[in-house]
Formats: C-alpha cells, structure tokens, sequence
C-alpha cells in the first residue's frame, strides 16, 4: 500500500500549493532569498518607467488628473500607492532643504510676528513633517474640492486619493526648485508657489473634467480655501496652546 504524498500548505491561507504560487491567494509559495541580485530588482522597480516610482511621477506631470481616475476605476497595480508617494516625494523635499538650506517655499508664518507664541512652533514642527502635514492638509482641501465638484459624486476618500498624487508632485517641484535656488543663489521659491497652484489646478479640474475651463478655476480656489482653512487651523492650536500655558 503505497502512502500519499502530503502536498505542501501555502503559509498564508492553508490551502494546499502545487506550483510556484497559491491558486488562492496568489502569494508565492517560496520568498526569494535577500541577496545582491534580490536587491538590485527591488531597485530596478523602483526606477522602471513602466511601473514604479519613476513611473508615477511621469504620469501625474505629463495626465495628472486622467492617470489618477484611470488609477481608481481601471488599474491600481502600476502607480505608487497614493498615501506612501506622497509621504516620499515630502521626505525627498525636507531631506533636501535640511542639507540644502534653501529657505521654505511651501507653508510659512512670519517668525517676527509670532516670536513669543506657540504658533511659531507649531509652524516650524510643520516645515520639519511635511509627509505627516500634506496628508493632513488634504483632507482640510478635500473639504472644499467636495463643496466645488460635488455633482460629480466622487466621495471624499476618492478625492483624498487626488490631492495626496497631485500634492506629491508638488513637493518635487519645490525639492527641484530649491536645489536650482541652492545652486545658483536665484530666489525661484515665490516662482514654484506659483508654478504649484496652476499645476493642482490643472491635475484637479482635469481629474473631473477636461473639458470644462471652469472646473480648474474652481479647483484653483478649492486649493487655496483648504490651505487657508489649515493654516487658521494651525494658528488656532498654536493660539489654544498660549493660552493653556498662560
């Protein structure tokens, strides 16, 4: 009487493994081995401008708006995801103005007006943790791009998904611009703010609709009414902070 052979168990969902993958899950049923080769594919994926990082940021400078919808109802595999590009490209920009030294082209507040208030802190602690901040800050502009777009019937989490792509790129332009700035003594900072609002106006009103020219004015002040809104929010617990100290 001959004894069965036992098949071999995927580690992740016990179902039994016959080949090199899962037929239910999909994962592999053996990991490759960390070694020089393992590391130089993660690297060359990184790179690849057919997926990857490098990929997404040719995407969203060349169809902003139209990569990040295809992105949401076609094909969630070849793009960064949302939340770790933007936490990327805002470590890229404070890495590079910390060894740069260019100054802050992105959210400031006068340190002569608020020297002896928490609000200057509070701001300082903001230019040091832009990936947490933008995160953030989307959801503030996320509010009012709803208000503007909502016929369209995209949900908020869909819109968060837009701003945290397009904002990402932002940050790149303004990591490239400090380093023009570092390297030739020209103040182009002021020139990036500008440069920002006219790039998020375009990704954010193609996204909706390419068509309509009034879509990218409405997302210009989408933009900027959830900037100011957070940056009053910003005072605000600078502010609530003085006068709990007090």
């Amino acid at each position: 009487m001959t004894q069965e052979t036992q098949k071999e168990k995927c580690k992740y969902c016990h179902h039994e493994v016959s080949n090199h993958f899962c037929a239910n899950c999909g994962r592999p049923r053996k990991l490759t081995k960390i070694d020089g080769p393992y590391i130089l594919s993660e690297i060359g994926d990184v790179l690849n401008l057919k997926k990857g990082f490098l990929f997404t940021v040719r995407e969203l400078v060349l169809r902003p708006g139209l990569s990040v919808r295809k992105y949401m109802l076609e094909d969630r595999r070849r793009l960064v995801k949302p939340i770790v590009f933007v936490i990327v490209c805002s470590l890229i920009y404070s890495l590079l103005r910390q060894w740069l030294g260019f100054e802050d082209g992105y959210v400031g507040v006068g340190a002569s007006d608020w020297k002896d208030s928490a609000v200057l802190a509070v701001f300082e602690w903001i230019s040091k943790n832009y990936g947490y901040i933008n995160v953030l800050m989307a959801v503030f502009v996320a509010f009012w791009i709803k208000i503007f777009f909502r016929k369209y019937g995209y949900n908020f989490f869909e819109i968060l998904v837009l701003l945290w792509y397009v904002m990402g790129v932002g940050m790149l332009l303004f990591a490239i611009l400090g380093i023009f700035d570092s390297l030739t003594g020209l103040k182009v900072l002021d020139t990036g703010s500008i440069l920002l609002f006219i790039y998020l106006a375009w990704g954010i009103g193609q996204f909706f609709d390419k068509k309509k020219k009034i879509n990218y004015l409405k997302a210009f002040f989408a933009y900027m009414l959830g900037m100011i809104t957070f940056m009053v929010f910003a005072m605000g617990v600078g502010l609530l902070i003085d006068w709990w100290v007090k």
